[in-house]
């Protein structure tokens, strides 16, 4: 899979509303995904499924033109959003979010202002290290002014040859115990919950079996965002085990807590995973949506 990821020969094959399959966990160019928001809904429309989330690093900046491409398939305006926990940070999903609310665009802007700092930050670290990377050469693979992660840093590394891989390049230049990271300002997890709430979304905990978090502190963190207003946690991901299942499940059950499914597709950034089925054994149901509307 790369940046040319053909949405002409899939076809869509939905037959009933049995079979009728969603994601509620994906990302285009307007963070760090390589389709646009466009060919993000005509590839997600043309591999079957009738409903998917963007949900952009972030930013809402892709939702209007994922919303306005006529393709028959639900497009439910989401966001990610990034919170500090204990020195590292935890992502925040927004489903239905009103994307056009004033209190979103301006939190959307003052989490891009403080991105493309600390951005510019670690590109002078590189240049110190004689790696001659820019801000252009991060945006010649995202959304102009769209958010800019480390995703597209380790893009950069890859391509120029100073790293191997994805992984080479978070080990070699942007993990936190490189000396070329820079930390982020990160909201509460509590803020980020308010903030998709204040925008009539749903809030769910993403991804939580990858913050490799202890089980009992694991719980302490779902039990503290569920008095927080916390309403769902993401229980089907791509890369979860049968165990991993299980066990968000029985914290869902715990804490009486929606359950949601996503793949996390970024497109090429990460070409092991697709779209509504992850490493191709992610089944997201159609009936997860009525939990929310």
């Amino acid at each position: 899979m790369d940046n040319k990821i053909n949405t002409d020969n899939a076809t869509n094959t939905i037959v009933n509303d049995s079979q009728k399959r969603i994601d509620l966990h994906v990302h285009s160019d307007a963070s760090d995904g390589t389709l646009s928001p466009e060919s993000l809904v005509k590839y997600a429309y043309q591999a079957g499924l009738s409903a998917f989330a963007l949900t952009d690093h972030d930013t809402v900046m892709g939702i209007p033109a994922a919303m306005s491409t006529g393709l028959p398939i639900k497009v439910i305006p989401g966001i990610e959003l990034s919170a500090g926990y204990k020195n590292r940070d935890i992502h925040i999903l927004g489903l239905f979010i009103d994307y056009k609310s004033k209190l979103l665009t301006e939190i959307s802007q003052n989490a891009l202002t403080e991105r493309n700092q600390r951005n510019q930050k670690m590109i002078n670290n590189l240049r110190n290290a004689g790696i001659p990377i820019t801000m252009e050469d991060l945006y010649s693979h995202s959304e102009k002014n769209g958010a800019i992660t480390r995703a597209h840093f380790a893009r950069f590394l890859v391509d120029h040859g100073y790293a191997v891989d994805k992984n080479d390049a978070f080990a070699k230049y942007l993990s936190e115990d490189t000396p070329y990271y820079v930390k982020r300002e990160y909201l509460t997890p509590e803020q980020c919950i308010q903030i998709i709430h204040e925008c009539g979304g749903y809030s769910v905990l993403a991804h939580p079996i990858l913050y490799n978090l202890p089980e009992n502190e694991l719980d302490c963190l779902v039990c503290r965002l569920k008095k927080a207003g916390l309403n769902a946690i993401e229980t089907i991901y791509s890369t979860y085990t049968a165990d991993d299942e299980a066990y968000v499940r029985s914290l869902a059950d715990k804490y009486d807590l929606l359950i949601s499914g996503g793949s996390d597709f970024h497109g090429s950034n990460k070409p092991d995973i697709d779209i509504g089925c992850g490493r191709g054994n992610l089944l997201i149901p159609y009936e997860l949506l009525n939990q929310f509307i």
